[in-house]
């Protein structure tokens, strides 16, 4: 599985796109990408630092990274870039469970920095999760798009411009409902209504930048994001203006684009 070439690849913008037959080539070859970067980095330094996202459609991606044998995770340092506000930290829907479930545990990274949702003053937290950021820049990002086009918690309109690092967001319908089609929670009144989340400069900031999207409740998104304006109103459009960027898509994620 590892090396498995694109059945398709090309550039919308600055943004390189490559599609696969099913996620789990998709999350295999990103895996692949994650695991030659990180040794790249760590020929030329001592530690490196990742920030890693969460959701269904990462799953495939992290079962293939935990079955990579060549990354020294004793020399990686992992960051997350979002939480409920309010989410204690052994709640089945927490963010920093759902790493340390699917990642964490299994590699025993350097480090891991949790956001603390449900810290007693969110500005000091954020303000602590900052200053970690700073002190360790992270070398890769590794993130998703969601249903309504959000990168990270950033639902529509976006902050394209921010000098924040983290902050505090209001979850759109859209983005709530998702967390419930994706079984974290029972009916919409039980999904948080905030999260912390890192800033959309923030998560393009780092040298490179993976986006793994399959599946093909994320088409709508995937094409708003690549044929539709840039603009705050699809977050994920930003990416077309970051050329440190690879999107990885199946053929799912990738059917409205017209390129099969």
């Amino acid at each position: 599985m590892e090396g498995i070439s694109p059945r398709w690849e090309g550039r919308f913008d600055d943004l390189t796109v490559r599609i696969y037959p099913d996620g789990v080539s998709l999350g295999a070859s990103a895996a692949a990408d994650l695991a030659a970067i990180l040794n790249r980095v760590l020929a030329e330094k001592d530690e490196a630092a990742i920030i890693v996202a969460t959701g269904n459609s990462q799953l495939r991606f992290m079962e293939a990274l935990r079955q990579r044998r060549d990354i020294p995770w004793g020399r990686v340092r992992v960051f997350h870039m979002d939480e409920y506000c309010g989410m204690p930290a052994d709640h089945p829907a927490s963010f920093r469970r759902y790493i340390r479930e699917k990642l964490v545990n299994w590699v025993h990274p350097l480090a891991f920095y949790e956001i603390q949702g449900d810290a007693p003053d969110l500005e000091a937290e954020m303000a602590r999760y900052a200053a970690l950021l700073k002190q360790y820049p992270p070398d890769v990002c590794v993130m998703g798009i969601g249903e309504n086009g959000h990168l990270a918690f950033n639902d529509p309109p976006a902050d394209f411009t921010t000098d924040q690092v983290i902050h505090i967001v209001t979850l759109d319908y859209a983005c709530r409902m998702q967390q419930v089609g994706e079984g974290h929670f029972a009916t919409l009144e039980d999904v948080p209504k905030q999260a912390l989340s890192l800033t959309i400069p923030a998560l393009v900031a780092p040298r490179h930048l993976l986006v793994v999207v399959p599946e093909r409740r994320k088409a709508q998104a995937v094409r708003a994001a690549l044929k539709g304006p840039i603009t705050p109103e699809c977050p994920a459009s930003i990416l077309r203006r970051q050329p440190h960027a690879v999107l990885y898509l199946d053929f799912e994620s990738a059917s409205l684009l017209d390129v099969l």
